[in-house]
């Protein structure tokens, strides 16, 4: 069942083996063994694609299910023994991952040396699909996100700050309130992050009213454009606090008037180790590192 997924996912014999660590052969013996074992047809076979027959297509769904059913069997069983302990899948976005992780992942190791950490960092819609489909245990990333499907824990909180070059207007003020940021170029993430809409609602703004041609693909991005000149932007309190303006001589101010984001877990209500999950938010809200963006 598992080879028969795979081909479905990459329609392709060769990809699909690599994706299973499987050779090309084994993929295709098994593939057929188990049409012998049903007595049907699953997979047209022809020199330039692979397509399933419809029963096949039908097979793949409820093969998932079934697939997913054993991995929380073992799961389980493997939560059964030690708290946070074997393999675990974590998602983490971008604006996070390289700021709250290193400052962390050293107390977790000591504290749950059985636990294997597995990373994959990726943009808030996708970590959450990944999550609902069972590709991934848990995310952390900001707060709110639509995610109804998921149970969600908050562990901290991060406000955001206004950077600068030192002969901006603005940095002469020893604060700001986000009123003023109106009359200036806002630089933004782009579209499909976050923090992006994180950090408009925080400082109670509809959008920038100028320079909104200009999108960042990542936070240093979006640094080195501000450094050059470009204009100004709003930037998460862990970011600042990890050392993102090192070197470039901007400087940063609070903003009066704003909020701040939420940092939390997501992880599927069905999981087995949900117990576990609320554990480690507990675990990583007593953290400093976390408390300290408050």
């Amino acid at each position: 069942m598992r080879y028969l997924v795979a081909l479905a996912e990459h329609r392709h014999f060769g990809h699909a083996a690599e994706a299973c660590l499987a050779t090309q052969s084994t993929l295709s013996a098994g593939l057929q063994e188990l049409e012998n074992l049903l007595g049907a047809t699953l997979v047209e076979r022809t020199k330039r694609k692979v397509m399933l027959t419809p029963l096949g297509e039908e097979i793949v769904a409820r093969a998932r299910i079934v697939l997913k059913g054993a991995e929380d069997i073992a799961e389980l069983a493997a939560a059964s023994g030690q708290i946070l302990s074997g393999a675990l899948r974590l998602g983490v976005i971008p604006t996070i991952g390289p700021y709250l992780l290193p400052r962390v992942l050293p107390a977790l190791r000591q504290a749950f040396p059985a636990l294997k950490l597995y990373l994959r960092e990726e943009q808030s819609a996708r970590l959450v699909a990944r999550v609902g489909a069972g590709d991934l245990d848990i995310a952390l990333l900001a707060l709110p996100y639509p995610a109804p499907e998921l149970e969600s824990r908050v562990i901290g909180t991060d406000s955001f700050v206004l950077a600068c070059p030192p002969d901006h207007p603005l940095a002469a003020n020893s604060s700001v309130d986000s009123a003023q940021l109106a009359e200036h170029d806002l630089l933004l993430m782009e579209e499909g992050h976050c923090l992006r809409d994180h950090a408009l609602a925080a400082c109670h703004l509809p959008g920038p009213s100028r320079g909104d041609g200009i999108l960042a693909t990542s936070l240093t991005t979006l640094v080195q454009m501000v450094a050059n000149g470009l204009g100004i932007t709003l930037l998460p309190a862990m970011a600042v606090s990890s050392g993102i303006l090192a070197g470039t001589g901007l400087v940063t101010r609070p903003l009066v008037d704003a909020g701040s984001r939420s940092i939390g877990l997501m992880w599927r209500p069905s999981s087995p180790r949900k117990a576990e999950f609320a554990k480690l938010a507990e675990f990583l809200m007593a953290q400093d590192q976390i408390a300290g963006y408050q």
